[in-house]
């Protein structure tokens, strides 16, 4: 990889926040809920190297975690009376915050991939079948 061509992380993290192509910012990242398509329908970007495995889940636990501290000092004053409700409220609110956060968290750890050229992602390993065919 020569200097011109680095992939800024950044940008690149942003869109995968977003549910993007990490490459053009255009194309779908999922085809499923957690299912990262194989190519960019926009751009043709090979996407099917991420090696994502256990980090989006890792980091969902984290930050729900530590929301989840912070919400329950928030209602515990106001719900000490009733603990049942609070169990139920909290439960529910762990559950939403950490299914909205999954996919999230595997467009980011899926962006920093690409950025960084991990797993396959790298420039050089694209272009072998095209120096094979000249």
């Amino acid at each position: 990889m020569t200097t011109s061509e680095t992939r800024e992380t950044k940008p690149a993290i942003l869109r995968g926040l977003r549910h993007r192509c990490p490459a053009c910012g255009e194309g779908q990242l999922f085809a499923r809920y957690l299912k990262v398509k194989n190519t960019c329908s926009e751009c043709g970007e090979e996407l099917h190297h991420h090696r994502a495995d256990d980090g989006p889940a890792y980091l969902t636990i984290l930050i729900v975690g530590h929301v989840m501290g912070f919400v329950l000092h928030g209602l515990f004053g106001y719900m000490r009376d009733d603990p049942l409700m609070l169990a139920l409220v909290l439960c529910t609110i762990a559950t939403v915050l950490a299914l909205l956060m999954l996919p999230r968290m595997k467009g980011l750890m899926v962006g920093y991939q690409w950025a960084k050229e991990m797993h396959g992602f790298s420039k050089s390993r694209a272009r072998l079948p095209e120096a094979s065919e000249a």
